[in-house]
């Protein structure tokens, strides 16, 4: 991952002013995520890719919240998979990569290991691509999908429905992470 846009950091840039992106931009962000995994994929044969994002509603998905979230997120990774991911601090969002030669699914249990355990891991968002570049589903390894931050229904069914306000959310979110730190 040496392309210019892509950089390693240990801790994210300062935390600039919230800004926020739209609907074209966060599409542009998915689709370059996409085309990053693939590229991993070809690079590095017989490998899983591991991607985290983190979960931040509404259209500011970089602040002090989430870089936090990402910082307390990149380090869970690098101890559980043994390596310190690569980390995009975008506008977009806060993403980290990492390759591993473990099977897909034994990836997925670590990264679901991690959201489960982890007093932040509700919002992190680890995906695990395998090499045909499909993401491995929680119940592959026979787990339930995510609950809602905010009550027992699946997030999904919540998020689908609109079950709760943005800002209901990102006060449950802001709770988390100031209890964390």
């Amino acid at each position: 991952m040496h392309n210019s846009h892509y950089h390693k950091s240990e801790d994210p840039a300062t935390e600039a002013t919230p800004q926020a992106i739209s609907l074209e931009e966060l599409l542009r962000s998915r689709d370059e995520r996409s085309k990053l995994q693939h590229r991993l994929l070809a690079d590095n044969p017989g490998m899983t890719v591991v991607m985290l994002t983190i979960v931040m509603p509404g259209t500011v998905k970089r602040n002090s919240l989430s870089l936090r979230t990402g910082r307390a997120a990149v380090e869970a990774l690098a101890q559980a998979f043994g390596k310190q991911p690569t980390v995009r601090d975008l506008n977009t969002g806060f993403e980290a990569y990492l390759l591993t030669p473990l099977a897909p699914s034994e990836a997925k249990r670590k990264a679901c290991r991690i959201e489960e355990e982890h007093p932040l891991g509700r919002l992190f968002d680890i995906d695990i691509i395998d090499q045909r570049g499909i993401p491995v589903e929680r119940s592959t390894i026979g787990l339930p999908p995510r609950r809602c931050l905010l009550c027992h229904n699946e997030a999904r069914y919540c998020m689908r429905n609109h079950s709760h306000t943005r800002e209901e959310v990102l006060q449950r979110i802001k709770e988390m992470v100031e209890n964390y730190v």
